[in-house]
């Protein structure tokens, strides 16, 4: 089988001192400590489409904080205020309406990466879960591609991820040519406060059916 890899580019950025430094908590004991360039990922060849490009975006939370939901699809990943979507302190969750059913081979997640590079300071956000559907209430159909709830403090089962630290690079998923029209992603504050940030989310795979 030929294959197509799946490059996932990260953009030069000049952060700003934040002046403080974080401690670890003592619960990411299987935590990833990876801070450089994930792999390339090989999918078979014409499942390389970049999916959710401006896509309509909902919320457990529709009024953010910070920002706009539509930040999450315009393609943009850098860092800055104009750029990532600020939701409420506790479980909280994003969906990516694809327009219709995708076969789903690559999913990533940068949720708030202006920390990275600074000496001691990370940030790890808690319960990313990530699922795909063809029910937009997510009731039915529901396969998880992605938890790191290491105790089920989301009630949606104990995951077996480990936690990661953000960094420019987001956080890639394989996914096993999963098919569904909708993509939620979940999270639970992080190691810096209590909200939940979204820098962009794309999702890659093929069409099942013909664009319009």
């Amino acid at each position: 089988m030929r294959f197509a890899l799946i490059a996932l580019l990260a953009l030069a950025l000049q952060p700003v001192a934040m002046g403080w430094q974080l401690r670890l908590d003592k619960t990411f004991a299987d935590l990833d400590w990876n801070m450089e360039p994930w792999p390339l990922i090989a999918v078979p060849v014409g499942c390389d489409k970049l999916l959710s490009l401006n896509c309509p975006v909902t919320s457990s939370d529709p009024d953010p904080i910070i920002g706009e939901l539509s930040y999450i699809t315009d393609g943009d990943k850098e860092h800055d205020a104009a750029t990532y979507v600020g939701l409420a302190p506790g479980l909280q969750w994003i969906q990516i309406d694809l327009g219709a059913e995708k076969e789903i081979h690559t999913i990533c997640i940068w949720h708030y990466h202006g920390e990275y590079n600074y000496p001691n300071t990370y940030r790890i956000y808690r319960d990313v879960i990530c699922q795909i559907s063809n029910d937009p209430d997510f009731k039915e159909g529901v396969v998880t591609v992605f938890n790191n709830d290491h105790d089920n403090s989301a009630n949606l089962g104990i995951g077996k991820d480990k936690s990661y630290i953000e960094t420019i690079f987001g956080r890639p998923i394989v996914v096993d040519a999963v098919k569904g029209r909708y993509v939620r992603c979940y999270s639970n504050g992080s190691t810096s406060n209590n909200m939940n940030h979204y820098t962009e989310v794309e999702v890659f795979g093929r069409h099942l059916q013909p664009e319009k």
